[in-house]
């Protein structure tokens, strides 16, 4: 096993809580895309602007999403590879048939 120190530890366990959250994974699975507004978010999820602005928020602050802003709205997207490659990966481990 991978020996990792306590902060980074508590750093990956806060995460899998995060995504813990079946409406917060599906605003973090539609950002894995491209750039989305936050309005189509909530199109897409079902959820509230309120409430996706809320997970956004929460995502932004694990750095799982990044926003960028275009004139009067901000688009959200994975913050990196490894987000986008994380979750992609569990989501195909998901689809295995054991």
């Amino acid at each position: 096993m991978t020996a990792v120190d306590d902060a980074r530890l508590a750093i990956l366990a806060e995460t899998f809580k995060l995504l813990g959250d079946p409406t917060r994974l599906r605003v973090l699975l539609t950002c894995l895309d491209g750039p989305v507004a936050v309005g189509e978010i909530a199109r897409r999820t079902g959820a509230s602007q309120p409430l996706v602005s809320h997970h956004l928020r929460l995502l932004r602050g694990a750095r799982l999403v990044r926003g960028e802003r275009h004139a009067r709205q901000v688009l959200y997207e994975a913050d990196d590879a490894h987000v986008q490659d994380m979750l992609r990966d569990m989501l195909d481990h998901t689809g295995e048939h054991v």
